[in-house]
């Protein structure tokens, strides 16, 4: 299976537009590092931010679009969808930000996106009826150990029960965001106004949040607050969730989440190369293993192998 007949996106650049997406998704961590460095903004005004800057963005792109080039959804349709998703993009957010503030960054990353591909591959059986099969399923154990090599090996961090059960509720949001995203694009559903509403329902959603927290920054540096927000609104942002929501939807929901497991990839080697972190066993042998994972499940989603979609979708 190389192609999706009802969205005609190849599986190929699917798959492409999934690993471009992961990568960009791991550098918004190492812009918030400079952000919150140079300023007192926060975590949720950063959230806000990133979705209603992502919006705009994407509002101007699609003003340039053809629009014969723009796949047509009912616009009740438009609406509930991009509600739904908007719903469970805010909650993926916001919850993370909450169990990393609860439980530290290293147990809050390691449970959200750990606890991910699990719930998105029972969701995927239940729902989709698809099967990961035995080289699936060995990718994604494989997946999820270079995810806790990685991100706990270099000493772990505190567990607390409350932000543990907030880091399943991100992951509850993200497998929710991610199921119908499959589910819609194995109806030909994959449009990009649906992505516009998302965006606008996640930033209304976030807001109020946002105001308690305080929505500006304040800081000597203003020019580079707001080029760093311009970049986090515009690459992991704007770009990344377009590819995102266009890869998920013709890809295995399973395959999708080990793929998006390059974010703490990604993070890692900017943390090395641009922050000045040491390079440490942990981060190298599970970047391997990560690395290795997701090029396993890439190569059998190329082929088709142990794919239910090979019949249904």
């Amino acid at each position: 299976m190389t192609t999706t007949a009802l969205t005609g996106l190849p599986v190929g650049r699917g798959l492409l537009y999934l690993i471009v997406a992961g990568t960009a998704w791991g550098t918004a961590g190492a812009a918030a590092s400079l952000l919150f460095a140079a300023g007192d903004l926060g975590p949720l005004a950063l959230s806000f931010w990133r979705c209603a800057g992502g919006l705009l963005l994407l509002l101007a792109v699609r003003a340039l679009t053809p629009r014969r080039a723009r796949p047509v959804l009912p616009r009740r349709t438009r609406l509930l969808r991009g509600a739904v998703t908007g719903a469970a993009l805010a909650l993926f957010q916001t919850a993370y930000f909450a169990a990393v503030e609860s439980t530290g960054l290293a147990v809050g990353t390691v449970v959200t996106l750990g606890a991910g591909p699990v719930l998105i591959a029972l969701g995927a059986r239940r729902v989709l009826g698809e099967r990961l099969g035995r080289a699936g399923g060995a990718a994604v154990a494989g997946a999820l150990a270079g995810l806790a090599v990685l991100v706990l090996g270099d000493g772990g961090g505190t567990v607390r029960p409350a932000g543990v059960a907030l880091a399943v509720l991100s992951a509850a949001g993200y497998a929710v965001m991610t199921l119908l995203t499959r589910w819609w694009g194995r109806d030909g559903g994959a449009d990009p106004a649906a992505t516009l509403w998302t965006f606008a329902f996640a930033a209304l959603a976030v807001l109020p949040l946002a105001l308690l927290e305080g929505l500006t920054a304040h800081t000597a540096r203003p020019g580079y607050v707001l080029a760093l927000l311009v970049y986090v609104a515009a690459v992991p942002t704007a770009l990344a969730y377009a590819l995102y929501f266009a890869g998920a939807a013709v890809i295995r929901s399973a395959t999708v989440s080990v793929i998006m497991l390059l974010e703490p990839v990604s993070a890692a080697v900017l943390a090395v190369t641009l922050l000045g972190e040491r390079l440490s066993w942990a981060t190298l042998a599970g970047t391997v293993v990560l690395l290795a994972a997701v090029a396993g499940l890439a190569a059998a989603e190329s082929r088709g192998t142990d794919s239910p979609a090979a019949g249904g979708s």
